[in-house]
């Protein structure tokens, strides 16, 4: 795939600090380095369920933690048929994690400099002196001659560690052969070597309240641009009513608090579909009562579930979801209680190629009586966590339990590996809409394999429309 630039790429690394800093220059007056990273780079924290599941993954298969305690780690989501995430500690990426929907499966995909912090006991083999030149500088494959051990759990299709005589890292790769079949070679490839993006890993212990104060003057400016953006637009329309779209998730979250101190207390308006997850629910009344906003609610919930019934579930190239219970109940709502309003909305350049091509005031054909503004347009999800962390905000506990986007519990936009932790987090959730997709199933005459495999998710001739979304 071509890499997606949305953005400047911005992420960079303190070795004194250990931590992530979004500038040249860490608040502590060391220089940074970048961070190699794929497109759009939108790296964000790795909570502790994120740790957890990376190093389950990697233990499982190679036998030691990916990321050692203490340290500070990210994920940067890669283009991928589903999900695929770099993996990056100590200011490198030392690994991926890949997810196959159809096996329910995660795949680690290592990288050599993982060994600066990491010590593979299972899936490795190791190579003779004089192949390291080969393999280590020419990038070619190991072959039987050069092999002076295979560990045992190696299986042909498996990712295996390339160590020398020291036990060194040289190269990663994959498995052609297994360790059986590998011991009875006299010539032949045992494992093809993976060529990569040269990645530096630096061990040191660091933690989030660290990094906030690695990047205070990133921060500073950041929340200053965006402060004087608001008091702009909002100054530019004074008589239109000020608001905050809040959805529960993180960029309403900082957006609300950069409105705040700009404008003080302001609305929540709150596009409720029904279909939000109670986690959502709970957070939208903790920010409403820990800031003392008033919440202003649209209820989606009916007219989702009559459209429904007409046209089926919503598709990822046919969301008529957003217009149906939020777009369309918010137009409604702002046309009775004020006529008309300036809503400011937690949307990102980084988010998607339709958000970057986005002016950051526009109005939305589909709901033409709200202006909308976008304080942090240009804040990556890092700005945006930092923020949130320096200001020790209430945010949703669904980030801190796997779940790296927030909205509607069964979105079709979703990524299988998403929908598939939900299944597990949220089985009472997931039941209810698998009966309703039933029922849509048998009306329709479709096979089994529509649930099953998901193909509820992409309906056959659908196009979608950007300006239907919120």
């Amino acid at each position: 795939m071509r890499p997606i630039y949305l953005g400047k790429m911005l992420l960079r690394w303190c070795d004194h600090c250990h931590t992530p800093v979004l500038a040249k220059q860490c608040a502590c007056g060391a220089a940074t380095r970048e961070v190699k990273v794929t497109p759009p780079g939108d790296s964000r924290p790795a909570f502790p369920a994120d740790v957890a599941l990376i190093n389950r993954i990697y233990r499982d298969h190679f036998g030691d933690d990916l990321i050692p305690e203490g340290h500070i780690a990210l994920l940067n989501k890669v283009p991928d048929n589903d999900r695929m995430e770099e993996v990056i500690v100590g200011g490198g990426v030392a690994g991926i994690i890949r997810y196959f929907p159809d096996k329910r499966a995660w795949e680690p995909v290592p990288r050599p400099e993982a060994c600066a912090i990491f010590s593979p006991t299972k899936r490795y083999v190791l190579v003779s002196e004089d192949a390291i030149p080969f393999i280590r500088d020419q990038g070619m494959s190991v072959l039987a001659p050069g092999v002076t051990f295979v560990e045992d759990h190696v299986q042909a299709g498996d990712e295996v560690f390339i160590l020398g005589p020291d036990r060194t890292c040289i190269g990663v790769g994959r498995a052609k052969v297994s360790a059986a079949e590998a011991r009875e070679m006299k010539k032949g490839a045992i494992v093809r070597t993976r060529r990569n993006i040269a990645s530096q890993v630096v061990p040191g212990a660091a933690s989030w309240d660290d990094a906030v104060r690695a990047n205070a003057d990133v921060l500073e400016r950041a929340e200053g641009e965006a402060i004087q953006f608001v008091m702009d637009v909002a100054n530019r329309n004074p008589r239109l009513q000020p608001n905050v779209s809040y959805s529960g998730g993180k960029d309403s979250l900082a957006t609300m608090l950069v409105v705040t101190k700009a404008l003080g207390k302001i609305p929540m308006l709150f596009a409720d579909t029904g279909l939000e997850f109670p986690e959502t629910y709970a957070n939208v009344d903790a920010v409403s009562e820990q800031y003392g906003l008033e919440i202003i609610r649209t209820d989606g919930n009916t007219t989702f579930w009559q459209t429904f019934e007409k046209q089926g579930p919503p598709a990822v190239n046919a969301r008529w979801c957003c217009k149906v219970c939020k777009l369309t109940p918010v137009g409604d709502l702002i046309k009775e209680k004020w006529g008309e309003c300036l809503s400011f909305i937690g949307q990102r350049r980084y988010e998607s190629a339709t958000r970057a091509r986005s002016d950051r005031v526009w109005r939305n054909r589909n709901v033409p009586v709200q202006l909308s503004a976008a304080p942090i347009h240009n804040w990556t999800a890092l700005h945006v966590w930092l923020y949130i962390f320096r200001e020790k905000a209430p945010y949703n506990i669904l980030y801190a339990q796997g779940l790296d986007r927030i909205g509607c519990f069964m979105c079709p936009s979703s990524d299988m590996a998403l929908i598939h932790m939900i299944e597990e987090s949220h089985p009472d959730l997931w039941q209810g809409w698998t009966a309703r997709l039933r029922q849509s199933q048998a009306a329709r005459g479709l096979p089994d394999s529509w649930i099953t495999e998901s193909r509820w998710r992409l309906r056959e001739g659908g196009k979608d429309d950007e300006d239907s979304h919120y």
